[in-house]
């Protein structure tokens, strides 16, 4: 039960443990000294059953147990126990990134449960769970663009926005790429972090704002920012937003998915990046998990270890159980001796 309750404690000097193989062999000599000097409990021509049970003869009889006890922890205390306490200093070289992502009316499209944008949401927030260590931002846009949240370690915050995202957050709807790519650039450019990224996710093609998604490209390459393009939308015909009725409803029916796959291609070869095709909300997932693993933080950990001796408590006991037995041997036991 000692040795078990040291399992968190390392010793200083282990090999003094080599000596609780002699306790065994000591106790069994000490029983039987006893015996031939007649202080067990069984008396002469007297079976141990009608032997005589007062506080003093069991007393007695611990003895023997009490001082090996005594000894076990003199040796526990020789092999100075040891409390170990580590600490790590985690030093991570993070990866600046930047989530942008489409708000248009397209995006409630319910080709992905319940909808593109709610799947979209979800498999991001999962994606800032896997990166502790990295700052990340949030862009959006539609008709137009704008920085949600900049570059952040607090993801708690970046989280609640992603939450709280909808396509009501535009007034003039569309799909502007190049102003969405830009207004993330615009936040990274002046990040000195070795590595900075941006993950674009569009459902559409670009019809709106005043920026070339070219020649926002040809910025982020100028920049050193790698761009990963997400695509998403099923192939062919998804149930999506095909107008507004009289009292301001949206009018759900079937509509062609068009995505310009060649631009965001060109938007990822460019820059270093890569573009994928999500058409549902698994391939979502792993797009974002490739992404997850192709851009790794650098870390170092440190681990630290401070030690504080144990071995007192033991030590004490250890002498106190012995000075207890010589002074029993030499008033209340000294009748058996």
């Amino acid at each position: 039960m000692m040795l078990l309750f040291l399992s968190n404690y390392q010793f200083e000097d282990p090999w003094f443990l080599l000596l609780i193989l002699a306790l065994p062999l000591l106790l069994v000599y000490y029983l039987r000294k006893e015996k031939q000097y007649g202080v067990m409990l069984g008396l002469p021509g007297v079976s141990r059953k009608q032997a005589p049970k007062n506080w003093k003869v069991w007393l007695k009889i611990i003895q023997p147990y009490s001082i090996i006890l005594a000894l076990l922890l003199l040796i526990v205390a020789l092999a100075r126990p040891q409390e170990i306490e580590k600490e790590e200093e985690i030093k991570a070289e993070g990866i600046d990134i930047f989530l942008t992502m489409d708000l248009s009316i397209s995006m409630l499209a319910k080709d992905f449960e319940p909808n593109r944008l709610e799947a979209s949401k979800q498999v991001a927030l999962d994606f800032i769970e896997k990166r502790p260590f990295d700052r990340i931002g949030l862009s959006i846009f539609s008709g137009d663009a704008f920085t949600q949240c900049p570059l952040t370690s607090d993801h708690n915050v970046l989280k609640d926005f992603v939450r709280n995202l909808n396509i009501n957050m535009f007034e003039s709807q569309g799909t502007a790429i190049g102003m969405g790519l830009a207004s993330a650039l615009n936040r990274l450019k002046d990040s000195d972090a070795k590595s900075k990224i941006v993950i674009l996710l569009t459902d559409g093609e670009n019809n709106a704002g005043y920026i070339d998604p070219k020649l926002a490209t040809t910025l982020a390459k100028e920049l050193g920012i790698r761009v990963y393009t997400i695509g998403v939308g099923t192939d062919g015909i998804a149930e999506g937003p095909t107008g507004i009725d009289r009292y301001g409803n949206i009018v759900m029916g079937p509509t062609r998915v068009v995505i310009d796959e060649d631009l965001l291609q060109e938007m990822a070869l460019t820059t270093g990046g890569l573009y994928f095709r999500a058409t549902n909300i698994e391939s979502l997932l792993s797009i974002y998990d490739n992404i997850n693993k192709l851009e790794k933080t650098v870390m170092d950990v440190t681990v630290i270890q401070h030690k504080s001796d144990f071995f007192r408590p033991f030590l004490l006991i250890g002498l106190g159980l012995i000075v207890l037995n010589i002074l029993l041997d030499f008033s209340i036991l000294r009748s058996f001796s």
